[in-house]
């Protein structure tokens, strides 16, 4: 597509690096709006990723997103769903990048993907740690609202990418900050999220 291959790559990066931490929080929701905005000219996509806007995508992304909308807002459950899709989340993340830089050179798609993948990673390494201090909370309210408000900012960010990519770029490298001065905790976090979906593995 001519108008995505125009795009000034300083302006591309900073949309992949919305979308890869809109990935990180929530794959299907992200993928669904990428569909969407594309279809109704909102957002043209590179030739990698104009299989997004086909309706069969689309429905795909948006039925697994009613699926993680009600799994993830579940106490204990929460943490083996994370915990499984921190192997889909940054791999997809990756792919998502290396196809959407499919005009540039191999360099710059390798790059692309490890952004991809390291953004998404360091954004489901937040939710991750703000899971795991939420979710032995005896009350699910918290749990609910912690997820709806990731569910917000995974399509905000992705529809904000499409209008105002420097925009969303800042404000995601502005989270990705805040994730990486709290470090510790997220690497505490991501090994009791695995501990925690043992254990009720274990229990069931």
């Amino acid at each position: 597509m001519p108008d995505a291959i125009k795009i000034p790559l300083g302006e591309l990066f900073a949309l992949l690096t919305a979308i890869g931490f809109a990935a990180g929080l929530n794959l299907y929701a992200t993928v669904a709006a990428l569909g969407l905005l594309a279809r109704f000219g909102h957002l043209p996509l590179p030739p990698g990723l104009q299989l997004l806007e086909s309706w069969a995508v689309i429905a795909a992304s948006t039925a697994l997103f009613s699926i993680e909308f009600f799994a993830d807002k579940i106490p204990a459950f929460d943490l083996i769903w994370n915990a499984l899709h921190t192997f889909i989340r940054v791999p997809v993340a990756a792919i998502l990048a290396y196809r959407a830089t499919s005009q540039l050179s191999p360099e710059h798609q390798l790059l692309a993907a490890l952004l991809g993948a390291a953004v998404a990673l360091i954004a489901h390494g937040g939710k991750t740690a703000a899971r795991v201090a939420i979710t032995p909370s005896p009350e699910p309210l918290s749990n609910v609202t912690l997820s709806l408000s990731e569910d917000a900012l995974a399509i905000g960010l992705t529809w904000l990418a499409a209008r105002h990519p420097y925009l969303a770029g800042i404000l995601a490298a502005g989270l990705i900050l805040a994730i990486i001065f709290t470090i510790r905790l997220v690497i505490r976090a991501m090994r009791a999220l695995f501990t925690g979906a043992r254990n009720e593995l274990a229990g069931h």
